[in-house]
């Protein structure tokens, strides 16, 4: 942002937002599509997602905030301020959801930033700069792919007219879909101008509450890098064939699977590793196994790092093939670059922390978010709050009230202090 950073008044140190309040909105919201086990079920481009669209809105116009809709369905809920020729201060996230979706994975996000704006109006507090609620399309991705839609072509990774050929499983496309709940609207995404940005969101795992700690002050998202491995062996009798003479595929690949583990915990504290899919043929109780195909994902904080994990993978391949004599095929699927935190908004959010006196730690997200489209156009940040057992994408994801309210409040502090209060 042009303005510069300057410490919030005194007498403003003390402003809280209405922790009942967010919550009853979180509560209101998650009626929209609720499930019987508690969760909700809201697809992006459906009816309910219209009823979540509208909804929101109507609390946004009562709040007196203006409400603009890009060609994507992107949403921007703007309150102004005293010089509104000034970018505005944003946050965001979106209110789709998994089919077996909680009540606060991108929801808290969207209406944390309206309590912002609620708290600021009962306040009678003036900003400098305007401040905006955005809420962003299909950023699950479980409907329409790719995933982060909507922050997607705001960001320009890919084209408008990508994103509104994709159809989902019954072929409807997401341009008639945005065309049929009526939110497809006129600006050209990216056109928005954006200061900075904000998103708060619970944690999506157990690194939190693990460690007892209240806010994450995150300083980015790990890089991913995915991979398809084949090994391949030669089908033969379990009987006849003695155990010298085997090519089993799935003992060489099995070796190599706990090594994407290992490979991880050689590359901390960030490094991950996992497989999830396994594939085994021909998959017969009798058969020694000819060919299996499975999944590697390695992750970690920097791209430097994910270089590492790669060459360590490929390494031991590469070992593994020489010792066993089976040929082993390590083919990269895709890639998302590790994407940093700018150090003013990180430190932002831990100066609000530290202020409202909230243990707090430094985080890394290991899943994706709208904020890492936005960090390509602006400075960006995240704060994240535990929840319960770090579960999510699940119907039972839960977070305590405090927790919402006091990742709210660091919200508000930190968008204060970057967004200036007139006077």
């Amino acid at each position: 942002m042009d303005m510069k950073t300057k410490p919030l008044p005194e007498k403003l140190q003390g402003l809280r937002i209405n922790g009942p309040r967010l919550w009853d909105a979180l509560m209101e919201l998650a009626q929209i599509g609720a499930t019987p086990k508690g969760g909700v079920c809201r697809l992006t481009l459906t009816d309910l997602d219209k009823q979540g669209r509208d909804l929101v809105s109507r609390w946004a116009r009562e709040a007196g905030m203006t409400v603009t809709i890009d060609k994507i369905g992107n949403g921007f809920l703007r309150r102004p301020g005293r010089n509104n020729a000034l970018p505005p201060v944003v946050t965001g996230s979106h209110i789709d959801t998994q089919p077996t979706g909680g009540k606060f994975d991108g929801n808290y996000g969207v209406l944390a930033g309206l309590e912002v704006v609620r708290t600021l109006n009962d306040a009678g507090i003036e900003t400098e700069a305007p401040i905006e609620v955005a809420w962003w399309t299909n950023e699950e991705g479980s409907r329409f792919v790719p995933v982060m839609m909507g922050s997607g072509v705001f960001a320009k990774a890919f084209t408008l007219d990508h994103a509104y050929a994709a159809k989902d499983t019954d072929g409807k496309s997401v341009k008639d879909e945005l065309e049929r709940i009526g939110y497809i609207g006129e600006q050209e995404p990216g056109d928005h101008p954006i200061g900075c940005y904000f998103e708060t969101h619970i944690e999506q795992g157990p690194v939190l509450e693990d460690n007892d700690k209240t806010i994450g002050v995150v300083t980015g998202v790990l890089g991913i890098r995915w991979y398809d491995c084949v090994v391949t062996g030669m089908e033969a009798h379990a009987g006849p064939t003695p155990m010298a003479l085997r090519k089993d595929a799935l003992q060489v690949a099995a070796k190599l699977m706990q090594e994407v583990v290992a490979c991880a915990h050689r590359h901390p504290p960030h490094g991950r590793g996992t497989v999830g899919m396994v594939q085994v043929h021909p998959n017969s109780r009798n058969v020694i196994p000819g060919r299996v195909k499975f999944s590697i994902d390695l992750r970690n904080a920097n791209d430097a790092l994910c270089d590492a994990m790669d060459a360590d993978i490929r390494a031991v391949a590469a070992k593994l093939s020489a010792e066993s004599g089976l040929p082993i095929e390590i083919t990269p699927v895709s890639a998302y670059p590790a994407q940093p935190f700018h150090p003013e908004l990180i430190a932002a959010v831990g100066r609000a922390a530290e202020t409202l006196g909230y243990s707090n730690m430094p985080a890394v997200s290991g899943a994706g978010h709208d904020a890492v489209y936005m960090a390509r156009l602006a400075p960006a940040g995240m704060i994240f709050i535990p929840c319960k057992d770090g579960i999510s994408h699940n119907e039972i994801e839960d977070a305590k009230p405090e927790h919402i309210t006091a990742g709210c409040n660091v919200l508000l502090h930190a968008m204060l202090e970057r967004a200036g209060v007139a006077g």
